[in-house]
């Protein structure tokens, strides 16, 4: 939430992750009935071209082996090599990695990115495996998809529960098996690996270019808005910061414990020094409301950056943002999509809100494929540009077509595809 992303920010609950598939193809649906493409470009664009599932061992530090199960996605490759982040997570299943797979295709589409979705995942349990388990899972999980990744194939990233480390790890695995072609297999790499400046905090980077530009929009100056952040994992918590730091007031955020509530705005730089690598901060407090309650407290823009379907049509009424920017993955659903648009409420939806982290990802491939790297000024002048024409793209499409925002940035980011698969005559 990529991280990418994305942004599946602090804790990950268990979902209907069939219900996730089911309500992307059916947006998928209607982009390309607007657009006027027939039936058999949705046949094709419905599932993964490729969906790859994998068994790894790992010996485990009590001795004993255990056997993971891992998936990989590749959702089209009409466009170019397929791109997308490996999440670690007990509640991984196939279905879930199939739809953040179309997602990647979608954002890769509306930043009008050479590339293709992909997405991977392992079923495990990463707060509860050793540094050294961690490895050797990692290390396992490149040498069963070896044959299906590479720089001009499938590139990795980090995605729930994965980080630069991880990408090292298995960056290491893929130079061993493939020497010759590794540096830009994978994103999301430390600095001293090929990393770019800027990749750890693009995803709330982009957020927060725009929360600037739907606040344009609906009127609202920055300095002095009233914020709401839920989840406070790497998006959330960069975010929170970025927002400070540009004058709003935080006057809420949340973890999986519970939601932190001031209506003068919190004191962020604190918040950020308590919190632990998972995120979570709230625990050390004894006066917490709960997310539901939060989501519903006043405020001018609202952002879930947590969780799937936390504002649904049973709180959609409720909601008293004027803007609510998805951060998260699927954090509303598609009838609360709806309620919000009808009341006037800007909802910038998740495959536009979150795009920084797979965009500057791509200026790391790039910057891997030709051996000269940018400062990290140019990075993010460079991601400001893209995002603000992007947005602009969405919003103008919205108007223009009288939809929601949500099936607007569907019909950008799947029209590329279609486009690139009618043209290669596959339909």
């Amino acid at each position: 939430m990529d991280k990418d992303v994305t942004a599946s920010d602090g804790e990950v609950q268990k979902e209907d992750s069939l219900d996730v598939l089911q309500s992307t193809q059916t947006v998928i649906k209607e982009a390309l009935d607007k657009l006027g493409y027939p039936e058999e470009v949705y046949e094709l664009l419905k599932e993964p071209v490729r969906m790859l599932t994998v068994r790894i061992p790992v010996r485990m530090d009590d001795g004993k082996v255990k056997v993971f199960t891992g998936y990989r996605a590749q959702h089209n490759d009409a466009v170019g090599p397929t791109k997308g982040g490996v999440r670690f997570h007990p509640d991984v299943t196939m279905d879930e990695v199939k739809a953040l797979s179309i997602w990647m295709s979608l954002k890769a589409g509306i930043v009008d990115l050479p590339y293709g979705g992909g997405k991977g995942g392992i079923v495990c349990e990463p707060r509860k495996m050793s540094f050294r388990e961690l490895e050797a899972l990692s290390r396992g999980y490149v040498r069963a998809i070896s044959q299906v990744v590479g720089p001009n194939k499938d590139i990795p990233a980090p995605d729930v529960f994965t980080n630069s480390q991880i990408m090292a790890w298995m960056l290491d695995e893929y130079s061993r098996i493939r020497e010759f072609d590794s540096p830009g297999f994978i994103t999301g790499k430390p600095l001293v690996l090929g990393g770019s400046h800027g990749r750890e905090s693009a995803t709330a980077k982009g957020v927060t270019i725009v929360i600037e530009e739907a606040a344009k929009r609906k009127g609202i100056k920055l300095e002095g808005a009233r914020v709401i952040i839920q989840g406070f994992g790497n998006a959330g918590s960069y975010l929170a910061k970025f927002m400070h730091d540009a004058g709003a007031k935080i006057v809420a955020i949340s973890d999986v414990y519970g939601a932190l509530y001031d209506k003068d705005g919190l004191d962020i730089d604190y918040l950020l020094d308590r919190r632990d690598s998972f995120g979570t901060v709230t625990n050390l407090f004894k006066d917490r409301l709960t997310n539901k309650e939060m989501l519903e407290l006043d405020c001018d823009i609202l952002v879930p950056a947590a969780i799937q379907n936390q504002i649904t049509s049973e709180n959609a009424h409720n909601i008293k943002a004027e803007i609510v920017v998805e951060a998260a993955n699927g954090p509303t659903t598609l009838e609360a999509t709806k309620i919000l648009t009808e009341r006037g409420i800007l909802l910038v939806p998740d495959v536009l809100a979150s795009v920084g982290g797979v965009t500057v990802s791509y200026f790391e491939w790039v910057q891997n494929n030709q051996g000269y790297y940018w400062s990290e000024q140019e990075v993010q002048e460079k991601l400001r540009e893209v995002i603000v024409k992007a947005f602009n793209n969405v919003y103008n499409t919205a108007h223009s077509r009288k939809v929601d925002m949500r099936l607007a940035a569907y019909m950008v980011g799947v029209r590329k595809m279609a486009e690139a698969a009618r043209f290669r005559g596959w339909v």
